[in-house]
């Protein structure tokens, strides 16, 4: 009888022990990333956001359903990477996962995609095939996010394009950049106000169909004004941010100044420039071209920031299509694609997080560049051409006739020309030591700013010697497309609109958000020599070891019995 209590007070300490811990667990718990990477570890920046949340974020994950290993795959780093958000949000943030149009008629269930589509979710048209008697039928994947917070919506792409990689590495990609999708998101839902870009004119720069999607893409996000730079004696301090969109004029040195002034005082920069009158319109014109210099007269101004754009063209041996008669066939022609030197697909450096994880980009008669020692202004480089690229020196004669010949491997021996820099610092203004104190009082008393000769704070601004990258090709069907898109490859995008927000997200100080791009997740591949020569060990080492384990257990178990009962 006493045995017997003792054994039930056993399991009853026992059984509290573990209601105690279970308790307690719900309390106090910790976690451990032991990967080499720290797949599971969210940045600082994300961290404080998530304890910041004041109210609920509903996120609705539209991955649950019949898909294939992939997409089950980036569902499963979805649903692990959103737990971790919980970890720091708590109970503000609420994760659905939702099989989109299910249950609905065909009628909504095209409105509803429809609606995705117009938050930014771009649909994944998948071939599945239903029975293995039948052929295959079409299934639309929507691999996205609707993030929800105080009445506002964004919709967050989880799968990246990446059509310059193999899928396995797509969806890598896709993975490490979960983070940066949905802490960007809830971080434009908690805006309560937008950063403004001043869309600078009066240099001859372009307001039509051709940047209809820069600008669209400018006011989703952010304030969006026009500014003409003639009309204002100084550029207002309300702008954030001021984006020069292909001048065709010269800057005149009171034009300059006041650029160089609102630089001084903190403000941000971003160029896209070209530095020749090269055009494709030119060439839709008349069969060649002559390309020469535009005269921007904007040398001075950027080589004292720490960049020279070169007076030339460059050509790669990676480089986008065009379409060119090659032929008859009866009387109608034969046109094939064929790549076209001018225009280069950059590549992102991938060293910094405006370029991470971040697919090529697509130029049209870009200009090298040179970064110049400034002291206190470090020059980060992020696109650059390939391996197999030239420059031309202009004045120079464009034709179509480039692309009729093969082109002589040997001539294009210039690796990772750059064509976009990021530069950030302690500024020094052109005019110092140049201008009288009169001039000086002058402009102070105009502008409602002090006269700086160098700049009050670390500033930054971003220099891209191609204008068209963020121009968009214009389709007689489908009217404007997206930059990045050819019109005559419209079925791939290029990163140009990638690029442009994520420049517009760095130099608009989002930068704890920015760091969360950085993260990479290494993509371990199994070695498939090693597998075709060791495959037949590794089978049977898998068949015969479990069970040797077994029966080893079965043999211990049994003499220990044995002796147990023999004495």
């Amino acid at each position: 009888m006493a045995k017997r209590k003792k054994y039930i007070q056993r399991a009853l300490v026992i059984i509290l022990v573990l209601i105690g811990v279970n308790i307690a667990a719900a309390y106090f718990h910790g976690r451990w990333d032991l990967t080499a990477e720290k797949r599971y570890t969210l940045t600082s920046g994300t961290k404080q956001q998530l304890r910041k949340l004041n109210s609920p974020v509903d996120i609705e994950v539209f991955l649950k359903g019949d898909y294939p290993a992939t997409f089950k795959q980036l569902a499963q780093s979805t649903q692990e990477l959103l737990d971790e958000f919980r970890e720091y949000g708590k109970q503000n943030i609420r994760v659905t996962f939702i099989n989109p149009g299910q249950g609905l008629s065909d009628s909504s269930r095209m409105k509803f995609f429809s609606e995705l589509t117009a938050q930014g979710i771009m649909p994944f048209n998948m071939k599945v095939q239903e029975d293995a008697n039948e052929g295959y039928s079409e299934k639309l994947i929507f691999p996205g996010a609707l993030v929800h917070y105080k009445g506002k919506t964004v919709g967050v792409n989880l799968l990246k394009n990446q059509g310059g990689q193999d899928p396995m590495q797509t969806m890598n990609s896709s993975e490490s950049l979960l983070e940066y999708q949905f802490a960007n998101a809830i971080s434009k839902l908690q805006e309560e106000k937008k950063p403004l870009v001043g869309y600078m004119l009066g240099h001859g720069e372009s307001l039509g169909a051709e940047v209809y999607d820069a600008l669209t893409t400018l006011q989703s996000g952010y304030g969006l004004d026009t500014l003409t730079l003639q009309s204002v004696p100084a550029i207002p301090h309300d702008f954030d941010i001021i984006l020069f969109a292909k001048p065709a004029a010269a800057f005149s040195d009171q034009d300059k100044l006041k650029i160089d002034q609102y630089v001084m005082n903190g403000g941000k920069v971003l160029w896209f420039l070209d530095e020749t009158n090269a055009a494709m319109d030119s060439l839709h014109q008349r069969p060649e071209f002559l390309a020469f210099d535009r005269g921007l007269n904007l040398e001075d101004l950027l080589f004292r920031y720490g960049v020279r754009i070169n007076q030339d063209l460059v050509q790669d041996l990676q480089s986008d299509i065009v379409p060119l008669v090659v032929g008859n066939v009866g009387n109608r022609p034969q046109i094939q694609p064929v790549p076209f030197p001018y225009f280069p697909m950059l590549t992102p450096t991938g060293a910094h997080p405006i370029v991470k994880n971040m697919d090529m980009v697509l130029s049209r008669f870009v200009s090298s560049m040179d970064t110049v020692k400034v002291e206190g202004v470090k020059k980060t480089i992020l696109l650059t051409t390939s391996r197999s690229s030239r420059r031309v020196r202009i004045p120079a004669q464009v034709s179509w006739d480039i692309v009729k010949t093969k082109p002589n491997i040997r001539e294009y021996r210039e690796q990772h020309i750059p064509a976009a820099v990021l530069l950030e610092g302690h500024f020094t203004s052109l005019f110092r030591n140049r201008l009288d104190q009169a001039t000086m009082a002058a402009f102070q008393q105009v502008s409602g700013y002090p006269f700086r000769e160098t700049a009050a704070t670390a500033n930054k601004m971003i220099i891209v010697s191609d204008g068209d990258l963020i121009a968009n090709a214009i389709s007689r069907k489908d009217g404007p497309l997206q930059m990045g898109i050819n019109e005559f490859n419209p079925g791939f995008a290029f990163a140009n609109k990638e690029f442009f927000l994520n420049c517009l997200e760095y130099l608009s100080g989002k930068s704890g958000i920015m760091e969360s791009r950085n993260k990479e997740l290494a993509l371990r591949l199994l070695d498939t020599e090693k597998i075709k020569k060791e495959k037949t060990k590794w089978q049977v080492i898998c068949f015969l070891v479990p069970i040797g384990l077994v029966l080893l257990f079965a043999m211990v178990f049994q003499f220990v019995r044995q002796r147990k009962f023999a004495e």
